[in-house]
């Protein structure tokens, strides 16, 4: 140990050419002066489609979702954003007459397609007869899932409507009704934390038998 000095032996120094060794020996060989790769810039597509009965033109990164593309690009953010993985219903909207979850689907993939958001169903001077019902029948609460639980609803009175089955009847070759245990079985997808179910249930049963 002779010709080191109480100085080089301090904590610090020693720590500090400690860390200095170790970079030396992770580096690999020859990527000392290498320089990070850069990452390929991404190509945005064109998409065309109409939301709530207007022609809009976005271009878009491939992976962005039809949620994003309503929120961030179009500002219809009565779309809500709750899972993000097609579990609890707040991103529901209806395209070409099918409810879908927005976050499970690209933009991209929607080209032509008809959408139609909470915004596109009524407006606070005239609203849809299902978001009437809801008020009249306080089916919400806090209210995030609502738009979701909205457009879900309309879109499964219209399936009924419609005579497509679900798991809940005996007969699926028998005309569905909208009875209670139905319309239960087909929001299932639509999660309400604040628990108005029951209330939800009794604003489709009023908008379903206005139409009865």
């Amino acid at each position: 140990m002779s010709g080191i000095s109480p100085t080089d032996l301090s904590r610090r120094g020693l720590l500090a050419g400690s860390a200095a060794t170790a970079v030396a020996v992770a580096a690999p060989v020859g990527t000392a002066t290498a320089q990070p790769a850069k990452a390929a810039a991404i190509e945005l597509l064109p998409v065309r489609f109409t939301v709530n009965g207007k022609e809009r033109a976005l271009s878009l990164d491939p992976r962005t979702t039809l949620l994003d593309a309503l929120r961030e690009h179009l500002q219809l953010t009565g779309t809500k954003k709750g899972c993000d993985h097609g579990q609890c219903g707040a991103c529901t909207v209806i395209v070409d007459g099918v409810r879908i979850n927005a976050c499970l689907t690209l933009a991209v993939m929607h080209e032509g397609d008809a959408i139609t958001t909470i915004e596109g169903l009524g407006t606070p001077d005239k609203l849809h007869p299902m978001q009437a019902a809801f008020v009249k029948h306080d089916g919400f609460q806090c209210g995030y899932c609502t738009p979701g639980q909205i457009c879900s609803a309309v879109a499964v009175l219209d399936e009924i409507e419609r005579g497509i089955p679900s798991h809940v009847q005996d007969d699926l070759t028998a005309r569905p009704q909208a009875t209670n245990a139905e319309m239960r079985e087909r929001m299932s997808g639509n999660i309400c934390r604040c628990g108005a179910y029951s209330n939800i249930a009794e604003a489709m049963a009023d908008v379903a038998g206005a139409k009865a």
